[in-house]
This record gives structure tokens, sequence and C-alpha cells, in this order.
């Protein structure tokens, strides 16, 4: 297992730095590798990507969200990735957005890529490239306020600066008409 820890500071209001984050089907125009991502339901997407060389079609799931603090997944297949996106607020005008992540490589070529920490210069690069994306356009494309709890109701919700649980256990979907348009909709 691999971990990958990455902060920036994004100049936009953290509002609209996680707005932007929860469009997940904009994120090929500034993820590299990233063909496609078709938002299925409110926790659910499948993303077409290149790692490390290798074509991967695989399925995430939203483990928690919460609006301008955190979104946490975790893949429902191989390859194996989980994760959090944290947001916190500098002042009025900018946010830092910190990614922790990870992930186990498959096979040679993987596992080769790791070790010549392609995926962790390409997730970098992809944290400096959402930044560019988000302060140039100044506005977020779209955005999900909605929350996704954690798995027992009678939990403690993580602060946005803790690690993240290891986002491996699935959450309840958050009810009918909560989320995200259809994914047929630009824009998401």
């Amino acid at each position: 297992m691999s971990t990958i820890e990455y902060s920036l500071d994004v100049k936009v209001p953290i509002r609209v730095a996680y707005n932007q984050w929860t469009q997940f089907e904009t994120f090929p125009e500034f993820m590299e590798g990233v063909e496609s991502v078709k938002q299925h339901t409110d926790t659910r997407a499948t993303w077409l990507a290149e790692i490390a060389g290798v074509k991967r079609e695989f399925e995430t799931e939203i483990t928690e969200q919460h609006p301008d603090e955190r979104v946490a997944w975790h893949t429902l297949d191989k390859p194996h990735h989980a994760g959090v996106v944290t947001f916190h607020r500098i002042d009025d005008t900018t946010t830092r957005v910190t990614l922790q992540m990870e992930y186990d490589p498959e096979g040679f070529v993987e596992t080769a890529g790791d070790w010549l920490q392609i995926v962790r210069m390409r997730v970098q690069g992809d944290l400096r490239r959402f930044k560019d994306y988000i302060e140039t356009r100044g506005s977020e494309t779209g955005a999900w306020r909605g929350s996704v709890p954690p798995q027992h109701a009678g939990d403690a919700v993580p602060r946005p600066d803790a690690p993240f649980p290891g986002a491996a256990t699935p959450s309840p979907r958050p009810g009918p008409g909560t989320g995200y348009p259809p994914p047929t909709q630009p824009g998401l």
C-alpha cells in the first residue's frame, strides 16, 4: 500500500473550491489520464483512467462528504485506492486543499510506476491543474451541497484536518432527490 499526501492553496473562497470538487464529471478537464467520470448516484461514479500506462475502468463510492470540509471515497473493485480531500479556510479568498490517498499498485508496470513516483507526481500535477482551473474560472461549474453521513449515526464527524479514516467502509446513500443532476447534463 502506498500513501500520498499533498496540499496547496487555491485563491478562491472555500465554498467555490469545495463546490467545484463535487463536480466529478469535470475531472478529465484537469486530471491527467482521466478520460471520463460518469456520476450514477449521489455516492457512486464510474471512472475510465490510465494508471501507470494501464487503462482501467473502476467504480468509486463516496463514503463521507460534508460541505466545505471533506469528500472521502474508496474504490469498489480494483485497482484499490481510498482517500479524502479536505478544504481549509485560510481567509475569505484563499482555501487550502489537502489530498490524502492510499492505493495498491497492481502488476509489474504499476509497481514500477509507484517506485518511480509517477502516481505521486501525477496527483500533485492534478491538484496544481485543479488550482489553475478554478482560479482561472473564478467560479464553480456546479455544486452538490448534500452530506453523506458516517456509517453509524452516533459516530462523531471527524474534523476536516483529521487524517482520513481509511474510507473503506461504505456509507448509506442519501435519500432520493438530494443529489446530482442526471449524468447526461453537462457540467457535473
